[in-house]
């Protein structure tokens, strides 16, 4: 199939056919999170920690999968603009078998690691049997998401954005549909709580999985994925994992970053930590669509590079930090003009309910310089620099917040941990645009 139309439509047509599908689907991915919340919120205040303690582990599956995913995204995007289409199917198949050997091995780290993790931010005993029974059961499904996101990696690869986002609304649908069922045991249901929650966003996994793969046999396909094809090669896996580990390495800091904080936050009450936990639900949501920004740009900067249009990966880049600017703006104006509802989505505890508030207002402050960070990291993705990313990333979630949150804690209380959000993103912001700026000399001239 032909794949021109990448550096032959014009730039902002081109962007928006392959974005804005993109931002409906990383929408409806963070709404798996949300509506799991938004539900168990309904049960106790303890169901909704446990949940909050889990995310930064189930999340650890996710940055795997997408991280791997992404450097499969770049190697492919860029070998078909290359016009060498032997290798692109490499990378597809290889892609797909190591990335499930990611899930079963996540799925064992996960099972027999989970207690002791949990244990170290809470000694409350409902807490951590609620935190172990979803924890057990969102593992296990580890493996469907692993091979899951592979796919969602190589349709977008080769333009498939529509496809894409039909298969996860498949998946979202199914979740939204499941979960007041099995929580609440609704009709011929049974009532199964927070297991019910989980095996809800497990089963919406496995059908998006399902999905990917009629739409792969039944339509005409640009990369094969053959079992002769898995066989390792070492020119391959050093391209899909020297992307693959810093982009895995970059969705793994936000992980990291939240069990520092909320061990910072547990001194002060476990309330900060839940105020913490539906802080990042509903940035997801705000994040996750701007991340269907960068989705659409990567690979049409892979394949641009690959083919040599350098100022057309300029011109890409600039358009897609425009548009995910414009979702900030919009995230920072509903995060003031109605911070109450959005937290009142998850509890009726006026103290929680008033943290909540104050954490959302003085975080928010930094959505919009934000954006110079979040293309930048995809975009060097895209054109395979993924070290250069991975060390915005780590000025982002390690570098300058953690020390930040840990000294201003200390002097404004866990008021401090907020102040340290917006803080990082100017700083990051401000260099990401610098690193741009230098790696962008280096991209090949076509008039």
């Amino acid at each position: 199939m032909n794949q021109t139309f990448m550096k032959e439509k014009k730039i902002l047509p081109l962007v928006l056919s392959m974005a804005l599908p993109m931002v409906v689907s990383m929408a409806v991915n963070s709404l798996y999170n949300i509506i799991d919340s938004y539900f168990i919120a309904k049960l106790s205040e303890d169901a909704m920690t446990a949940l909050s303690l889990v995310f930064p582990a189930q999340n650890i599956i996710t940055s795997v999968a997408v991280g791997f995913g992404v450097g499969i995204n770049a190697a492919i995007a860029f070998f078909l603009g290359a016009k060498e289409q032997k290798t692109a199917d490499l990378a597809a198949s290889q892609g797909v078998f190591f990335n499930l050997i990611h899930g079963v091995l996540l799925t064992i780290l996960g099972l027999l690691g989970m207690k002791s993790f949990l244990s170290m931010y809470t000694s409350n005993t409902n807490v951590l049997s609620l935190a172990l029974t979803y924890a057990n059961l969102v593992f296990l499904f580890a493996p469907v998401v692993t091979v899951g996101i592979t796919y969602e990696k190589i349709f977008q690869a080769i333009g498939w954005m529509k496809e894409t986002m039909v298969c996860m609304l498949v998946g979202f649908v199914t979740n939204i549909i499941l979960d007041p069922l099995l929580i609440f045991g609704i009709g011929p249901f049974p009532k199964w709580g927070i297991w019910g929650a989980a095996f809800a966003t497990g089963s919406g996994q496995v059908l998006t999985l399902v999905a990917y793969f009629i739409f792969y046999y039944r339509k005409p396909r640009v990369v094969h994925i053959t079992v002769a094809d898995c066989k390792p090669d070492a020119s391959i896996l050093k391209r899909l994992y020297g992307v693959g580990i810093p982009a895995t390495l970059n969705m793994a800091l936000p992980s990291f970053l939240i069990s520092v904080l909320n061990a910072i936050l547990a001194g002060f009450s476990e309330t900060y930590v839940m105020v913490l936990g539906v802080y990042y639900k509903l940035q997801t949501f705000i994040y996750l669509s701007a991340t269907g920004i960068v989705q659409g740009i990567r690979p049409l900067v892979g394949y641009n590079y690959g083919a040599g249009e350098g100022k057309r990966v300029r011109k890409i880049y600039a358009t897609g930090l425009v548009l995910t600017v414009f979702l900030m703006v919009l995230g920072t104006t509903l995060s003031w003009i109605m911070p109450e509802r959005l937290f009142g989505l998850f509890t009726t505890n006026a103290t929680t309910l008033s943290l909540g508030v104050e954490a959302l207002h003085i975080i928010s402050i930094g959505f919009i310089i934000s954006a110079i960070s979040v293309t930048t990291c995809g975009a060097l993705e895209g054109i395979g620099m993924g070290l250069p990313s991975l060390m915005i990333s780590l000025l982002r979630y390690s570098i300058v917040i953690m020390p930040a949150a840990f000294v201003l804690s200390r002097i404004f209380g866990a008021t401090g941990v907020w102040m340290a959000f917006p803080i990082a993103e100017a700083i990051t912001g401000i260099a990401s645009y610098i690193i741009w700026c230098k790696k962008r000399k280096s991209f090949i001239m076509v008039s």
